[in-house]
């Protein structure tokens, strides 16, 4: 069963994987690879565009079980895209410098602790802007309770006109790319692994500050 784990645009995250009866898991957690542990063994494939947690742009990495992989079609598949082909050997040269970026960012967070210390940091990161977004109705989170992602954080303001002046207000402070994807609109707030909660603060505070001048 194929599930993306986390959803950037409408900020909503499974927060633990979805019930199979032991059918494997396909997942494609390109926006929460490495924000948290996971039960690798319910899956068959995991795969994760590197660009959000684990390095820059330009290579994607993937976690196939063994037994699964014998059961992939090769028939009428591009050779270089069966993953067959790129098991345990090289089959043309890979994007080197994204790999020994994601080198790096593995170190890193054993460094902080592994996933489990990553995930509080994440939970924490989360907790005090979503408590912000919940204080009273300026502010509307756009995602159901159950399903609010830790890495994409969505919410509204009662107009169009009060959210442009939140955005104007907020690049002058130097936070930027608080725009909500366009065909949801209001507003995202992309925390992910290497945000800082220091940065977090900053946004709640002008958050705090703007619903007092215009709430």
């Amino acid at each position: 069963m194929h599930f993306t784990s986390n959803n950037t645009i409408f900020g909503t995250q499974f927060r633990k994987e979805p019930e199979t009866a032991g059918v494997p898991l396909v997942c494609d957690a390109s926006s929460d690879f490495l924000s948290r542990p996971i039960d690798i063994k319910r899956y068959g494939v995991l795969y994760a565009g590197a660009q959000k947690n684990a390095g820059p742009a330009g290579v994607t990495i993937v976690i196939i079980r063994k037994d699964f992989l014998r059961t992939a079609k090769t028939e009428g598949v591009p050779t270089i895209l069966s993953y067959a082909t790129h098991t345990g050997t090289m089959f043309n040269t890979p994007p080197v410098f994204a790999v020994y970026m994601f080198n790096l960012v593995l170190d890193w967070l054993i460094a902080r602790g592994g996933l489990d210390a990553m995930d509080k940091h994440n939970q924490e990161k989360a907790g005090i802007l979503y408590d912000e977004i919940d204080r009273d109705g300026f502010y509307h989170g756009t995602a159901q309770n159950d399903s609010r992602s830790l890495m994409n954080v969505t919410f509204t303001l009662a107009s169009e006109e009060l959210e442009k002046e939140f955005l104007a207000g907020a690049k002058e402070l130097r936070l930027s790319g608080l725009k909500g994807h366009r065909s949801v609109g209001g507003m995202r707030a992309s925390i992910y692994n290497a945000c800082p909660k220091e940065s977090v603060q900053v946004l709640v505070d002008y958050m705090a500050d703007f619903r007092k001048r215009k709430g």
